[in-house]
C-alpha cells in the first residue's frame, strides 16, 4: 500500500480541553467530522472522537453539557509519520481499536488520518493496478 502523505487531513478542527463534550459533539455535527484534536494553550494534548462520546460519556451516564473534554478524551492516541505506509496505519488502528491516527513529523503535529482516508487510498491503489493490468492485457 502507498504512503499516506497525500491523504492526511491537515485542516483539522481544534478544541480547547476545557470545552464540554456537548460542545465537541455539536462541532463535530456541524463540520461533519468524527473527531476533534484537543488542545491546551495551543498545544495538542489529545483526541476526542464520536466513539469517545458514546463510550465515555453516554454509556457512563455523564452529562455531556458539563463533562469536560479533557476528562473523556484519548490522551494515549496512536501516532504515525507522514511517510507511513497505509498497511501500518491499518494495523495500528486495529491494535489501538481506533479509527483516527494523529500524524506527527518529529514532535510537530501535522494532521490526522482516518480509516475512511485509508480506504480511499487502498481503493485508488487497486484502481490503478486494474488500469495497469488492463493496459498490459490489451496491448
Amino acid at each position: 500500500m502507498a504512503v499516506i502523505t497525500d491523504k492526511i487531513e491537515r485542516q483539522v478542527v481544534l478544541l480547547d480541553e476545557n470545552k464540554t463534550a456537548y460542545e465537541a459533539a455539536v462541532l463535530m455535527c456541524d463540520k461533519h467530522i468524527g473527531s476533534v484534536v484537543v488542545t491546551r494553550a495551543s498545544r495538542v494534548v489529545g483526541l476526542f472522537t464520536e466513539r469517545d462520546l458514546m463510550h465515555r460519556v453516554v454509556r457512563e451516564r455523564q452529562d455531556p453539557a458539563t463533562t469536560k473534554v479533557k476528562d473523556v478524551m484519548r490522551k494515549d492516541y496512536a501516532r504515525v509519520a507522514p511517510d507511513e505506509r497505509g498497511e501500518r496505519c491499518i494495523d495500528l488502528m486495529k491494535e489501538h481499536q481506533c479509527r483516527h491516527l494523529m500524524v506527527y513529523e518529529g514532535d510537530a503535529f501535522v494532521g490526522i488520518i482516518s480509516l475512511r482516508d485509508l480506504l480511499v487510498l487502498l481503493l485508488d491503489e487497486k484502481e490503478e493496478l486494474i488500469r495497469q493490468l488492463t493496459k498490459y492485457v490489451t496491448s
